[in-house]
């Protein structure tokens, strides 16, 4: 089955890009979880716009993002969350949470899609979550998450 990637895929490809997967992984995953579309003459088209999107949210090169990563990387990040008795949390951390409280502690935009949490946060503490910044550059960032 043909597809056209809407968003990253991690082991796959980068929105816009066309691939091509077994018919159950695209008919039962990609394309419910609105991950990929299906490669049409039509659709096609649809590539370029997709590619400028991605390009515009982008961080230019690769210098500008060892800046980048060098900012992150040397400032902590704090998250207030809701918890109860015993600083036990309500749910847990989520990517839009780190996003915001990364923009808000360094003041560069990063997208949520760019993060990457390795196991869902659910206690306080001390964690690492991943930036994917550019294709070669990911930043580790120190996260502090607190009773707030």
């Amino acid at each position: 089955m043909k597809l056209i990637l809407t968003q990253e895929v991690t082991g796959l490809g980068a929105p816009g890009d066309i691939v091509e997967v077994k018919d159950g992984y695209g008919r039962n995953y990609l394309v419910p979880r609105g991950l990929g579309i299906r490669w049409t003459r039509g659709a096609e088209k649809t590539v370029e716009s997709i590619k400028a999107a991605r390009a515009s949210r982008a961080v230019r090169d690769h210098d500008h993002a060892a800046e980048i990563k060098a900012k992150l990387e040397a400032s902590p990040v704090t998250v207030k969350v809701r918890a109860g008795e015993g600083g036990r949390m309500f749910g847990s951390v989520s990517v839009t949470e780190i996003a915001t409280a990364v923009t808000d502690a360094t003041g560069e935009a990063v997208d949520k899609r760019t993060i990457a949490v390795t196991n869902p946060i659910r206690s306080l503490g001390a964690h690492q979550v991943s930036v994917k910044l550019h294709d070669e550059v990911s930043a580790t960032v120190a996260l502090n998450v607190v009773k707030g």
